[in-house]
């Protein structure tokens, strides 16, 4: 069905195209993988299903004062990287990223599942790496499964994410090993569970992430959106009873996007072809871009 037309209600979305060599504020990127999922998925069909999605709201910010994010910043549209799974597919994104790094303050990539982390976060330089996911990924091998795990032993010299400056919020119970939980450990990595969240309030957990990640100089956050409650989440593939709210998953993303070191982002494990009717799992990632922006106009 067409949306009205209201002069007054500018939407988001439906931003100009990136034109290479020209600065912005922010630049959207589809990195559409899933060939290496390890369950089937459709996520390929997300990034322009969150498109089409963000038209369903506009880009202001109540306040007050009121804010209409397409006025403050300047945002792009980049298109999609080409088939982005393989290793030529990656390398294709991990350019991609870097040259939209190099023009803008922040690289919003639109998965696909979460094995776009991996290029995502090399293409952007990142240092320092926060995941919004119920799931470790620190799987052998390459899939979904395996991206952070990949930018700490398999990204090229250079490119790798020292282990102790990744924050893991969110992760659950009966959604990990006890196995990964021990290399998590072993690591270093700092694991903020669903309950820790909840006990600490989101202010405390993202100060301390920001300041455990901002130890080096330009941090990339992946927001899986299974780290949500299934109920709004059903276009997930792995998303559980239980998980966040949707209000608790927006605040994370608007204050962790808030603070300068944070230069790309990726929303990740959205199956658009698997939602539900309304397709809110492709709003409510739809909304997660907003989020970002939100949090990069207060800087």
């Amino acid at each position: 069905m067409a949306l009205s037309h209201d002069e007054f209600w500018p939407r988001a979305g439906s931003w100009p195209a990136h034109v290479a060599g020209e600065n912005a504020d922010a630049a959207i990127l589809g990195i559409p993988t899933w060939r290496t999922s390890l369950s089937p998925t459709g996520a390929h069909a997300t990034p322009g299903a969150i498109r089409d999605a963000l038209p369903r709201y506009s880009a202001t910010l109540m306040g007050p004062p009121a804010v209409d994010l397409n006025q403050v910043l300047r945002i792009v549209d980049a298109g999609d990287v080409h088939e982005p799974d393989g290793d030529e597919g990656v390398e294709r994104a991990v350019a991609a990223v870097r040259e939209l790094a190099e023009q803008t303050r922040l690289v919003i990539a639109l998965g696909g599942d979460n094995s776009l982390t991996y290029p995502a976060a090399r293409g952007a330089g990142a240092d320092g790496l926060i995941t919004l996911d119920a799931h470790f990924d620190l799987r052998d091998g390459v899939s979904n499964g395996t991206p952070v795990r990949r930018l700490v032993q398999d990204a090229p010299d250079g490119e790798r994410i020292d282990p102790s400056r990744i924050v893991q919020i969110g992760i659950a119970d009966f959604a990990n090993s006890a196995a990964y939980a021990q290399r998590a450990a072993e690591w270093g990595i700092r694991v903020i569970t669903l309950d820790e969240v909840r006990e600490k309030g989101i202010a405390a957990v993202v100060a301390e992430a920001l300041a455990v990640a901002g130890a080096g100089s330009r941090i990339h956050l992946d927001i899986d959106v299974d780290v949500v409650d299934r109920s709004i989440a059903p276009g997930c593939p792995a998303s559980v009873p239980g998980g966040l709210a949707a209000w608790e998953l927006r605040a994370l993303v608007r204050t962790i996007a808030a603070d300068e070191k944070v230069v790309s982002a990726d929303i990740a494990e959205v199956d658009a072809t698997a939602d539900a009717d309304d397709a809110r799992t492709v709003r409510l990632a739809a909304l997660c871009v907003l989020e970002l922006l939100a949090g990069l106009a207060s800087r």
